[in-house]
């Protein structure tokens, strides 16, 4: 029988109970034929069989059927991120039980809810990125980041490209799994074989992916869905992922399919009906600018922000990507301020070609970030600074470490600017920009900007943190007394910190006089007395 490929998680353990998940069906008025048509791709998943990518515990997995919440076909799914994952748990989706034991399969849900460690978009769209950079040891030489329109809707869709080495059938299986990771160079920024899934589904409903590789002078072509809106809407209980594959034939110059007619047709006929393409041919044409090997990303039904618009905005600047929300809040700055509010420390949040411009500490002269049409310029923020020093700091940990040299040195702004931070990278990727280890009151440490690469520490998951070890409190530590040592002996370098310090001082002072009048209280014959 054919086989719809699905990421499917078993437990065997009886002494545990198997939670259900449900999903929630929203208000809206479906068609009958809408209806009819998602009952049909209940019946082309459920008619088959199942061949499993992931799989925990030592019992085989229940390939009896896929179960559904409901016979009733959801409304469409909220176009909101942090709305999309709620639903109903009066609804529960079916337990699969086989020789008494308890299987627990992946949920749908758990798509959005994997997704959410990305608090912020960029942060997300970097993850997509980082996978191309490790593509470099495999002579991709580019990736490229731009907008396209959705062929069904006209919808703005996110294409992420490179020209590296592609994936297999098998090597794309384990892409749109869990916990897989094949790379296994310590130069590698991935390493926890989620980020794909984490992050396409925090910048949109649905993603497709397409990929060819060339091994041995074999040519695949392989295509995967990985598709909350499919998933939600099919009320599947389980994650199933429509792939097909192709080997093109040298002797016939041309694309033979793989695993059998049957299971391709399966997948095919999902993958035309919930993609963005419609037909075959459609779906190859996409192979069309890859070359001999390469991958491509497209994310569509992107997100939208609360007011109804996509996160992603695509339109203030034609050779940008930024982020909706904060554009509109930096148009409302008074203009004395708009000098520090445009520095690199401020716009990296909403424009994606500042971030992308200092989110790799080095790249090859050979690997370009193409944003839009236009490449990106890196940008080091060492070139920034003046009076630079730089500091040796020894990592405390077990073992053989390697001294590391902390860049630091005031802004060329300062002190004129209320922006102070260091930058600190994990194999060549910014983990945490203008990180703030200082909290100053008194104005010390104002201007202060550091860089370093922390390769001793690991990153969180979604590599917008570093894990809260104790190795990193004891840098953090060392950044903060490196904040103010720097700043006592440079301090009296800048031109015109004394003034500005002493308007400081004076400010200061001032605040806290305020603070003491309002923690008294003046009675009626005029004495002062404290709370």
């Amino acid at each position: 029988m054919a086989s719809v490929e699905i990421v499917d998680l078993s437990s065997d353990d009886e002494s545990e109970k198997a939670v259900p998940i449900a999903v929630k069906l929203e208000p809206g008025y479906v068609t009958a034929a809408e209806r009819e048509r998602v009952s049909g791709d209940r019946r082309l998943v459920k008619c088959h069989s199942y061949s499993s990518v992931l799989e925990q515990g030592p019992s085989p997995i229940d390939d009896t059927g896929i179960s559904y919440a409901s016979s009733v076909c959801a409304a469409p799914l909220s176009r909101q991120f942090w709305k999309a994952g709620s639903y109903d748990d009066r609804q529960g989706s079916q337990m699969s039980v086989k020789d008494g034991n308890n299987y627990l399969h992946v949920h749908p849900m758990f798509l959005h809810s994997n997704a959410t460690s990305h608090k912020w978009a960029f942060g997300a769209l970097a993850e997509l990125l980082d996978n191309a950079v490790d593509e470099i040891q495999n002579g991709a030489t580019f990736v490229s980041v731009d907008k396209i329109s959705n062929p069904r809707d006209g919808s703005p869709a996110l294409l992420i490209q490179d020209d590296g080495g592609g994936m297999d059938p098998e090597a794309m299986r384990r892409c749109m799994s869990f916990g897989f990771s094949d790379k296994n160079s310590k130069l590698a920024i991935g390493q926890y074989g989620n980020g794909f899934k984490t992050s396409s589904m925090r910048l949109g409903a649905d993603a497709i992916v397409f990929s060819r590789h060339l091994n041995n002078g074999i040519l695949t072509q392989s295509i995967g869905l990985l598709s909350y809106t499919f998933l939600m809407q099919t009320q599947l209980d389980r994650i199933v992922v429509p792939m097909v594959n192709y080997e093109y034939n040298t002797s016939t110059s041309s694309l033979d399919v793989l695993n059998g007619k049957e299971h391709f047709m399966a997948n095919l006929e999902l993958l035309l009906r919930w993609s963005p393409y419609s037909s075959e041919a459609d779906l190859l044409k996409q192979f069309q600018n890859m070359g001999s090997y390469g991958t491509k990303v497209i994310v569509y039904n992107l997100w939208f922000n609360d007011e109804g618009i996509t996160e992603l905005d695509f339109d203030t600047d034609p050779k940008d990507i930024r982020i909706a929300w904060d554009v509109k809040k930096i148009s409302t700055i008074p203009t004395r301020k708009r000098i520090q509010e445009e520095h690199i420390a401020k716009t990296f949040r909403y424009s994606l070609r500042v971030y992308l411009s200092i989110l790799y500490l080095r790249l090859p002269k050979t690997f370009q970030i193409i944003l839009r049409g236009q490449a990106v310029k890196p940008h080091s923020i060492a070139d920034d600074l003046k009076l630079v020093e730089f500091i040796k700091y020894t990592p405390q940990c077990a073992g053989p470490v390697e001294e590391l040299f902390v860049t630091i040195g005031f802004l060329k702004e300062a002190p004129h600017v209320n922006i102070h931070g260091f930058n600190v990278y994990h194999k060549h990727r910014l983990i945490l920009p203008f990180w703030q280890v200082v909290r100053y009151s008194d104005s010390r440490g104002r201007g202060v900007v550091g860089i370093m690469q922390a390769d001793f520490v690991e990153p969180t998951h979604d590599k917008q943190d570093f894990e809260r070890t104790s190795l990193f409190q004891k840098l953090e530590a060392r950044l903060k007394s490196m904040t103010w040592e720097y700043w006592n002996i440079e301090k009296g370098k800048l031109e015109g910190t004394c003034d500005f310090l002493l308007i400081e001082q004076m400010k200061y002072n001032l605040k806290n006089y305020k603070s003491s009048l309002l923690s008294q209280k003046i009675t009626s014959s005029g004495l002062v007395t404290s709370k």
